[in-house]
């Protein structure tokens, strides 16, 4: 069996000027995992060589090439290669006023719009994803608006829907709410789980089972998740990396580094770079 070259992982992560509400990936991922995250926007994603296994609430899906991924936002979810060679692709990441303006173009139901199914086989809409990618990288911003809209358009009239809000009618889910606005108010020194507990009046267990129920992951994973976004807003506003990780609760930039990486699969450094170079684990060159 031909040994796997695991060295040759690259990635690029940017945002085109002429499109500022849209984050582009595009990458080869083979030892890289993606820890449990979740995004406030939507996630489509197209696999071109490989197998990309996603870790959902529902289960695992297993994408390979001709199908696309759609991921809600806020939705929990893992990524990690399925083949020993890893998986190349490209991803699109809308923010959900892009998608509900579209939504809105197309007299869609009134409501947040989503997606039921997670993975489907479409290589047209598949081409798309890396369409949009090929005209922003060649600064042609009136086809890449475009071909998003028509991808767009495609996957809410085949998959789309309206999603149904929870509200919070059980005691778990306002504790689970709660705890989520402390964390968020101290990130930078964030409670015990004991302690937090304690001020909302419930049991440590107790929220941490309400927690994870409600958002998908335990407290500490959701911390984590956060600084990262927050840490995003502050590199995109031009704050120092190392200045950033100190703000959201991390111990020094190597700390925010090693979250930040394996959370948006590039450094913060080179994410900062205008999201516009490629980062290299080896010797390899995007294509």
């Amino acid at each position: 069996m031909a040994e796997v070259d695991t060295t040759q992982e690259w990635a690029r992560h940017w945002q085109y000027t002429e499109l500022p509400q849209l984050d582009l990936l595009r990458a080869r991922y083979v030892r890289h995992t993606f820890p449990r995250h979740s995004h406030e926007g939507y996630v489509f994603g197209s696999v071109s060589s490989g197998v990309e296994d996603v870790g959902l609430p529902g289960g695992t899906v297993h994408a390979g090439p001709g199908t696309v991924v759609m991921i809600n936002p806020e939705v929990p979810h893992t990524a990690r290669a399925g083949v020993p060679e890893g998986w190349v692709y490209a991803t699109l990441y809308p923010s959900a006023q892009v998608i509900d303006g579209i939504a809105a173009e197309l007299k869609n139901p009134r409501g947040t719009v989503g997606f039921a199914e997670t993975c489907v086989r479409d290589p047209y809409a598949a081409r798309l994803v890396a369409d949009v990618h090929r005209a922003a990288e060649e600064g042609n911003a009136l086809a890449a608006d475009s071909v998003l809209r028509v991808l767009v358009a495609r996957l809410l009239d085949r998959h789309g829907g309206v999603m149904t809000a929870r509200a919070p009618h059980s005691a778990g889910a306002r504790d689970a709410a709660r705890a989520r606005a402390v964390l968020e108010e101290r990130m930078q020194r964030p409670p015990t789980l004991e302690a937090l507990a304690a001020e909302l009046g419930t049991s440590p267990f107790a929220l941490l089972r309400a927690f994870k129920k409600e958002y998908g992951m335990p407290p500490h994973t959701w911390l984590t998740d956060a600084r990262v976004r927050r840490a995003r807003r502050m590199l995109d506003a031009g704050t120092a990396p190392a200045a950033a990780a100190v703000v959201v609760g991390f111990t020094d930039q190597p700390h925010l580094n090693r979250h930040f990486t394996r959370i948006v699969g590039v450094p913060p450094g080179a994410y900062q770079r205008e999201r516009a170079r490629t980062y290299k684990t080896g010797g390899d060159t995007c294509p």
